[in-house]
């Protein structure tokens, strides 16, 4: 007995030290050249799990989509562990971080909506030699959220989101809802619908929608501001998604990954051969049917907010982030490379699913990968 808890205790001390090996090789540095000491090397290129921080320090500001924070929260927390860099992410919105990154203050903005030719123009004050570009990394459906005791399933189409939304359709029993529903208990209760009160790529996103699917019903511009009048008005997805959770009778959309305990998902009846559900898979397939449409290295994406393929949900957003293809700061350059990279990675887009995001297609991702490689 007393042999064989030696030996058991071997076998574990050689274990344990098997394992610290494996973990010196895993973060030592890839500099051979150099056996002085492995602090200053490894900074050149470290290497922890499949994230490559190559010479990646300091500390970045980063601002914009809401719709994407709990997809950077999970990849900064990654990152940094990692890296050791500090990256701030505010997640003001779309609107406020196209403007911060144009106005210098951003290694990156992140945006649900795809620069426009005079935030191009502007951001090349801020590109030395070049210019901001989309780069698309998170796929997600847009969710029209409600919270409706009673009623645990709920299909809307087009039209009547539009006039929910643009307050002509002001109870939860109006006809037109209950022909979509004939099963449901539609309460005498009147809707309250929250929209976006801050410059929004989710705003953009979803009246897209409504403009493309049915132009009758929504006569306003496409935009990252709100225009139709009445509804109740929140900042940011989480504020919008505070109000529908706490209102008895609320709809309101955001990305999917904000509808919490409390609230439902509206599945959409786009006249395929049944109403689709927002989902992770869902976005995938209507994204998987989007067109790039930018030129050089801009990789903005055209999305068919028309499509009536089984299984694709219509209401879906591309997040891009942005950079400067040319003219990054060079104290923020590799860090910025570095963190992108490990986002448009397989292990960084494979936590998408997980968050209730759509990884992108295969095809854009590659396409992806290969722009971040060229920042300069």
């Amino acid at each position: 007995m007393k042999l064989q808890r030696m030996n058991r205790r071997a076998i574990a001390l050689g274990a344990l030290a098997a394992s610290s090996a494996l973990v010196l090789t895993a973060c030592g540095s890839d500099d051979n050249g150099d056996s002085s000491g492995s602090s200053s090397s490894a900074s050149a290129s470290t290497q922890a799990g499949s994230i490559k921080c190559n010479d990646a320090k300091g500390q970045l500001l980063a601002d914009g989509s809401s719709a994407q924070k709990n997809a950077i929260d999970a990849w900064v927390a990654q990152f940094s562990k990692a890296c050791g860099v500090q990256i701030n992410y505010k997640a003001s919105g779309s609107g406020a971080g196209v403007t911060s990154f144009n106005q210098g203050q951003l290694a990156f903005a992140g945006s649900d909506s795809a620069l426009k030719p005079e935030e191009v123009t502007a951001s090349k004050k801020v590109c030395t030699g070049g210019q901001g570009i989309d780069l698309p990394m998170v796929g997600g459906p847009i969710a029209v959220a409600y919270n409706l005791s009673g009623v645990d399933n709920l299909v809307l189409d087009a039209p009547t989101l539009a006039k929910i939304f643009d307050s002509k359709i002001t109870k939860w029993n109006d006809a037109a809802i209950k022909k979509l529903n004939p099963d449901a208990k539609l309460p005498d209760l009147k809707i309250q619908a929250f929209h976006r009160s801050d410059e929004s790529g989710t705003t953009d996103n979803f009246t897209k929608y409504l403009i493309a699917a049915t132009p009758d019903n929504w006569k306003y511009e496409g935009g990252k501001a709100w225009q139709a009048k009445g509804g109740q008005a929140a900042a940011q997805s989480a504020g919008v998604a505070a109000g529908v959770k706490q209102t008895n009778g609320a709809i309101g959309y955001m990305e999917l990954s904000y509808v919490a305990d409390g609230m439902k998902a509206v599945s959409i009846d786009t006249g395929a051969s049944a109403p689709v559900a927002p989902s992770s898979d869902s976005a995938t397939k209507a994204i998987a049917d989007a067109k790039v449409i930018g030129t050089g290295k801009d990789l903005s994406l055209q999305l068919n907010y028309t499509t009536k393929a089984d299984g694709a949900y219509p209401i879906t957003l591309v997040t891009y982030e942005i950079a400067c293809d040319k003219g990054n700061k060079a104290d923020t350059l590799p860090a910025t490379k570095a963190f992108l990279t490990y986002i448009a990675s397989e292990d960084g887009q494979g936590l998408l699913n997980g968050l209730k995001y759509a990884p992108m297609p295969a095809d854009i991702i590659a396409k992806v990968r290969t722009t971040i490689d060229g920042l300069s």
